[in-house]
């Protein structure tokens, strides 16, 4: 069935040494819509220099990405290694000159530095001294996020990009609902106009509201491993195996639930969620509707 939705691009700002967690951040953003592009009316469409630049000799190169690309994009995703990438003329590197003409506007930036070892042989020490003191520069700015190897990436951006989408005012101010007359209205209705229509929850969010209220202790666990992951409750497992596609569907449900009010985090390493007395309503009146 068509519908109508608002259309977020989202800049990917990396140089060359992190191929691998820019194609990991395009999947990323692909399962975010996967999971929420229907009930939010809001679909994420990955950008870089690399997909969406056409050749050009119009000016500058770097000016010419910022005036034709980076300037239509909400939200940029800026990751970085051992490189920052070649001077622009006007920034350190084209990454740095987009991330920074983004901020300027107002707009969200995720910006990541990998600790992955790396062998010093394969370094070249001016460029890993620049990725030192843009890394200084940008902890000044706000928070970071730092990775280990590429699944510690994908874990961490997946749940990232979702607190993203929720939090941050700038994109839930863009985030629109349709109504049947296709009509557009504000996305930020009260919580308990939103805790009262069940309609918004994901197949998934509804298989572990209904599990955990059966669940002696309310309880949902959340265990990430290396080869895999999977979440638990009322002595059922979902999500289990290494398939990070099935795994994201899982885990936003969590999220989702957390960010409805019907579940609580306990302890502070997000494994442990325990049913609110909203969770528990939320649960009675969903079971009453089947």
């Amino acid at each position: 069935m068509a519908y109508s939705a608002t259309v977020i691009p989202v800049m990917i700002a990396s140089p060359g040494d992190v191929l691998s967690e820019r194609n990991a951040a395009r999947e990323a953003i692909l399962d975010w819509n996967y999971v929420n592009s229907l009930s939010s009316k809001t679909i994420l469409t990955p950008v870089g220099w690399d997909t969406h630049a056409s050749p050009d000799l119009g000016g500058r190169p770097q000016k010419l990405i910022n005036e034709r690309i980076l300037k239509d994009c909400d939200l940029l995703v800026g990751i970085f290694w051992t490189r920052l990438g070649t001077p622009t003329g006007e920034a350190e590197s084209g990454s740095v000159e987009e991330i920074k003409t983004h901020i300027a506007e107002g707009k969200p930036a995720m910006v990541y530095f990998s600790d992955a070892p790396v062998a010093p042989a394969s370094i070249d020490p001016k460029q890993y001294d620049a990725v030192r003191k843009f890394r200084a520069w940008c902890e000044q700015q706000g928070l970071i996020s730092t990775y280990d190897n590429l699944p510690d990436f994908q874990s961490k951006f997946g749940r990232e990009l979702q607190i993203q989408m929720n939090g941050h005012s700038y994109l839930k101010k863009l985030r629109k609902n349709v109504d049947a007359n296709g009509i557009y209205e504000d996305n930020t209705k009260s919580s308990l106009e939103q805790r009262s229509s069940s309609i918004n929850l994901s197949d998934e969010s509804r298989v572990l509201l209904l599990e955990a209220a059966q669940d002696q202790g309310g309880t949902i666990l959340k265990a990430v491993y290396i080869g895999g992951a999977h979440i638990q409750t009322h002595g059922k497992t979902f999500g289990e195996g290494a398939d990070r596609r099935l795994f994201a569907k899982w885990e936003f449900a969590i999220e989702q639930l957390h960010q409805l009010g019907f579940l609580v985090a306990r302890g502070s390493k997000g494994e442990v969620f325990a049913l609110t007395a909203q969770g528990y309503e939320a649960a009675d009146k969903l079971k009453a509707s089947l």
